[in-house]
């Protein structure tokens, strides 16, 4: 009989962060827009928690880390509250950092690439920028005026530190968004060394994984 073929994340992974991004400004304005863009955000989580499922050991974490995210997520549409928006971002950039730590080493311990393992590469770089940001988001909603923006009309649209967490870990950093305090700047920088080591890092997984030739995908 014929091998039932088993469906896998990655892909959708990589799609969901991918639309995520792109429709974060289209939907950051106002609260049915953001409520659409709540919904979106969750569908990355529900994709990454799929996949670090596969490992015994990252079940229960991702599941609770989810589940927490969810409950927190849905608490502070219906409850302007600092504290519960605080926790919503830091339980989402922990589930972020579990996310990277799991898929990271699924991939590291590759023994041949396929493509799927491509998909989930760029997946782990994506999910860094979405982690940064998510911390970016605590701080701010811990600390609101922790960051200067170029355009006061963004000040208040979360899109803004996305945009600032991705253009810092490409190290691009044109400099509109500026972190302001000591501890923010140092949190800025050491995403720009991670994008960085990130990349050369997963280059040399990546070629030594076609160098070993053809095997199992995990």
């Amino acid at each position: 009989m014929p091998q039932k073929t088993r469906w896998e994340p990655d892909l959708p992974l990589l799609l969901s962060l991918l639309s995520v991004i792109l429709l974060n400004p289209v939907l950051d304005h106002g609260t049915v827009r953001r409520l659409v863009l709540a919904g979106c955000t969750l569908v990355p989580v529900i994709f990454a928690t799929i996949r670090l499922s596969r490992t015994r050991r990252l079940l229960v974490p991702s599941v609770l880390l989810m589940s927490i995210v969810v409950i927190f997520g849905v608490i502070s549409l219906f409850t302007a509250n600092r504290v519960l928006l605080v926790i919503q971002w830091a339980s989402l950039a922990a589930f972020f950092m579990l996310a990277v730590v799991g898929l990271f080493s699924y991939l590291r311990n590759a023994r041949s690439v396929l493509l799927l393992h491509l998909y989930t590469a760029v997946s782990v770089y994506l999910l860094l920028g979405m982690l940064w940001f998510a911390v970016y988001r605590a701080i701010e909603a811990a600390y609101p005026g922790s960051f200067q923006y170029g355009n006061n009309i963004g000040a208040n649209r979360e899109s803004e530190l996305l945009y600032f967490s991705l253009v810092t870990l490409s190290t691009v950093g044109y400099g509109d968004i500026v972190p302001l305090h000591g501890e923010v700047r140092m949190l800025a920088a050491l995403e720009g060394v991670t994008g960085v080591l990130y990349i050369a890092i997963t280059v040399a997984i990546l070629i030594s994984g076609f160098r070993r030739g053809p095997g199992s995908g995990e």
